[in-house]
């Protein structure tokens, strides 16, 4: 993994593996549903809450070149 790669706070849990693109840095993956699922038990919110947390604060945050990959499996194209 690159020296690059930044993790989420609180979030080890949602870790599914590592990413990359031909040239890039090597970056932390991220399950999008194992991330709400924390939010929903860990920080008491409903699932409705977490959504709009996590589109705002956690996948919509950008830290540089060494932001995580969110994923989400059966995810679109143009959901990103």
């Amino acid at each position: 993994m690159s020296d690059e790669a930044l993790k989420a706070d609180g979030f080890d849990a949602a870790i599914v593996g590592t990413g990359c693109r031909n040239g890039q840095p090597t970056l932390l993956v991220y399950d999008e549903d194992k991330v709400l699922d924390i939010l929903v038990r860990r920080d008491g919110m409903t699932y409705e809450e977490a959504i709009e947390f996590y589109e705002f604060n956690v996948k919509g945050a950008w830290v540089g070149p060494g932001t995580p990959i969110w994923f989400k499996l059966g995810g679109h194209k143009d959901e990103c």
